[in-house]
C-alpha cells in the first residue's frame, strides 16, 4: 500500500513538472492507463522508480518525446468500425453535400488511417473536391507518419476486410500503391487534407466546422477532460454539425449533451442543434 501511495505521488510530480516545463497537460489522463504507460516508460529506461524519471523528463527533451510517444495512443486501422463508415455515408453525408464547402476536422488522427478512410469514402460520394479536412494530432512523430500515409503490408488484409464490410462500390486497391513490405496511399487522396499539431488539451477552437470525427480517444480522459473536450468541440461546430466519437465514448453525463440529436445511437454521431443562446431562450429538451 505504502508502495502505491508514493507511486502515485511520484507520477503526480512528473505530471505537473512536465506541465509546467513544457505546457503538455497530462494531469486529467484516465490514470489507470496513464500509469501504466509511465511504468512502461520506466520498464523501457531501466528506471526502478517514476521518481528517477522525473529529472530525465525535465532535463532532456528527447526523453520528453519519448514520454510523448509512450502517451500517445496510435492503435487505429482503416474503415475501423465498418458500420460506423456505412452510417457516415448514409446518414452523413447526404447532408453534407448540400454545403459548398465541407469543413472537417478529424481530432487525434494519430498515424492517419482513419483519415484516408474519409478521404476514400468522401471521393466515392463525388465530395472530395469539395473537403477540407483537418487532421490533428499533438504527437508530431504521428503526424510525420500520417503524411506520409505509409503502412505496414501485413496489415492489408484486415484494411481490406474492414473496408469489405463498408460495402464499398470499389476495390480499395484504387487509392494505394504497394511494394514488398509496404502500402501507400495516393497523393491524391491527400490533396485536402493539412496535417497539424493541436493538444486538446491545452489548445483552442479549431474553426466552424461541419463535421468532426474524434473516436477512442475521450476514453483516455478523465470524466473532467472529456466534459472539457466536448465543450470545445461543441464550440468548434457550426450549426446543424455533426460529431463523432467512438462506440464506448458518449455525452450522456455531460452537459453540452443538451445541445447535440442522436444521429445513430449505436455509432455515436450526433448532429448539433442551435447556438447555445438559443437554446436557452428556447428551453430545450435534453437529448443524447
Amino acid at each position: 500500500m505504502r508502495d502505491k501511495v508514493l507511486r502515485d505521488l511520484e507520477v503526480e510530480l512528473l505530471l505537473e513538472g512536465i506541465q509546467r516545463r513544457y505546457g503538455h497537460d497530462f494531469r486529467h489522463y484516465a490514470r489507470a492507463s496513464l500509469n501504466r504507460r509511465v511504468g512502461n516508460l520506466v520498464l523501457k529506461m531501466g528506471l526502478k522508480h517514476v521518481s528517477e524519471l522525473i529529472p530525465l523528463v525535465l532535463r532532456d527533451e528527447r526523453v520528453f518525446n519519448d514520454f510523448l510517444r509512450e502517451m500517445s495512443v496510435t492503435v487505429t486501422e482503416m474503415f475501423r468500425d465498418p458500420q460506423f463508415y456505412r452510417v457516415l455515408k448514409d446518414e452523413v453525408l447526404p447532408y453534407l453535400a448540400t454545403y459548398p464547402l465541407i469543413r472537417i476536422w478529424h481530432a487525434g488522427c494519430a498515424t492517419g488511417e482513419e483519415v484516408y478512410s474519409v478521404a476514400i469514402v468522401l471521393k466515392q460520394a463525388g465530395l472530395y473536391n469539395r473537403a477540407q479536412i483537418y487532421a490533428t494530432d499533438f504527437n508530431n512523430e504521428s503526424l510525420d507518419h500520417a503524411k506520409a500515409g505509409v503502412y505496414e503490408l501485413d496489415r492489408l488484409a484486415k484494411f481490406s476486410a474492414n473496408y469489405e464490410g463498408t460495402l464499398p462500390v470499389e476495390s480499395l486497391s484504387e487509392y494505394y500503391v504497394t511494394n514488398d513490405t509496404s502500402v501507400k496511399m495516393l497523393d491524391s487522396l491527400k490533396q485536402h487534407i493539412t496535417f497539424a499539431n493541436h493538444n486538446l488539451v491545452t489548445d483552442g477552437v479549431f474553426g466552424e466546422m461541419n463535421l468532426i470525427i474524434c473516436r477512442n480517444v475521450l476514453i483516455y480522459f478523465d470524466r473532467e477532460l472529456q466534459d472539457r473536450v466536448l465543450r470545445l468541440f461543441l464550440d468548434s461546430l457550426g450549426y446543424r454539425g455533426f460529431l463523432c466519437l467512438g462506440s464506448k465514448e458518449s455525452l450522456g453525463f455531460s452537459g453540452v449533451g443538451e445541445y447535440f440529436e442522436p444521429v445513430s445511437r449505436s455509432e455515436r454521431v450526433f448532429r448539433r442543434l442551435r447556438h447555445e443562446s438559443q437554446f436557452a431562450l428556447a428551453g430545450g429538451a435534453r437529448h443524447d
